[in-house]
C-alpha cells in the first residue's frame, strides 16, 4: 500500500517557502504521493440557502484557501524527485476538456511522468455558473470527457464527433511521458460507481474501513467485472486524519485499510488542530516514524 498525504491548503497559508519546506520534507520522509484538492471559487454561505443548490452547509466558503492545482504542480515538479503528483480530486466537468488534456500533459513531461489525475463531478454549482458550464449534465459530460482526454493523451492527431465535444484532426504536443496519464475518479453515488467501474483506473472511496465500506467495493467489484474489467486493475485510495495527539490508533485505521484491499492511503492533517505550517510537516513526520516503525 502506497502512503501519501493531503496537501494543507487550507491551512498552509500563501507562502512560497513554507509551500517548499512541506513538499520536500514530505518527500525526503518517504512518502509516495501528495494529493492536492481543487476549487476554483468559493461562496458566501448564504448561495446555499437560496434553494439553486443541493449542499445546505457547504465544507468551504469563499474564505477558504485553495491553490490551483496545474500551477501548484509546476512549481511542485521542479522541488522534487520522486513524489507522484495527484489531484483528489479535479473538477473536470467545469472545465474545458482539450485545456485540461494540455495543462495535464504540461504537468506529466515537467515532473516526469509523475502525474495522476483524479477526477471528479463536483458539488459546488457557484464555480460552474460562474465558469459558464452545465452543473446539472455534469455527470453524463464525465464519461465523454475521460474519453476524449485519453485520446489527446494518446494519438498526435485526434477526430472526435460526441454529444459534447468535437474535435476535427487535432492534438496536443507534446504529448505526455504517461500514455495515458492514470485518470481516477471521486464519488460515492451509485451512477458514480458504475462509471468509474467502466472508465477509471482507481477510486477515492469517501469512507472509513468498516462491513458497510467492503460491501460497497464488493458491488464495485462486481461492476468492473461487468464492463470485462479486472477489479485488481482499479486502485483504491484510502484516507487517514491525523490530529495533534497522534494517537496509537492510527495503525488500526492503517491496517483495516490495508485488510480492506486498499493500494494507496493518504494522511490528512487539515482540521487536526495545527496551527502553522511547520506543525503539519511535524505531524506528517510522525505518522511516517510510527508506520515505519509497526
Amino acid at each position: 500500500m502506497r502512503l501519501g498525504v493531503v496537501f494543507p491548503q487550507t491551512e498552509i497559508g500563501s507562502d512560497p517557502a513554507a509551500i517548499r519546506d512541506y513538499t520536500v520534507a514530505v518527500e525526503r520522509a518517504g512518502y509516495d504521493h501528495l494529493l492536492v484538492y481543487d476549487h476554483v471559487l468559493g461562496a458566501l454561505p448564504e448561495r446555499f440557502t437560496e434553494g439553486t443548490g443541493s449542499v445546505r452547509r457547504p465544507p468551504y466558503t469563499h474564505e477558504s484557501t485553495f491553490h490551483e492545482p496545474f500551477a501548484l504542480f509546476g512549481y511542485l515538479a521542479a522541488l522534487t524527485q520522486r513524489l507522484e503528483l495527484v489531484t483528489g480530486v479535479l473538477i473536470l466537468p467545469q472545465r474545458q476538456t482539450a485545456l485540461v488534456a494540455k495543462q495535464a500533459a504540461a504537468i506529466d513531461i515537467l515532473s516526469g511522468g509523475r502525474l495522476r489525475l483524479g477526477a471528479g463531478i463536483g458539488w459546488n454549482f457557484t464555480e460552474y455558473e460562474a465558469l459558464g458550464e452545465d452543473f446539472h449534465t455534469r455527470g453524463r459530460r464525465m464519461t465523454e470527457q475521460i474519453a476524449v482526454l485519453r485520446r489527446l493523451w494518446t494519438e498526435p492527431v485526434v477526430t472526435f464527433r460526441g454529444r459534447w465535444h468535437t474535435l476535427d484532426r487535432v492534438g496536443i504536443s507534446p504529448l505526455p511521458v504517461q500514455r495515458p496519464i492514470p485518470l481516477w475518479m471521486g464519488g460515492m453515488a451509485e451512477p458514480v460507481l458504475r462509471r468509474l467501474a467502466r472508465v477509471a483506473d482507481g477510486w477515492f472511496p469517501q469512507f472509513q474501513p468498516s462491513a458497510d465500506a467492503r460491501a460497497i467495493i464488493e458491488r464495485l467489484h462486481g461492476y468492473i467485472r461487468a464492463a470485462g474489467r479486472d477489479p485488481a486493475a482499479v486502485g483504491i485510495e484510502g484516507r487517514i486524519s491525523v490530529h495533534s495527539d497522534l494517537p496509537e490508533v492510527l495503525l488500526d485505521s492503517y491496517e483495516a485499510w490495508q485488510a480492506l484491499g486498499a493500494t494507496h492511503l493518504s494522511v490528512n492533517t487539515m482540521g487536526g488542530g495545527f496551527t502553522s505550517p511547520g506543525q503539519h510537516i511535524d505531524a506528517v513526520l510522525r505518522f511516517k516514524e510510527l508506520i515505519d516503525r509497526r
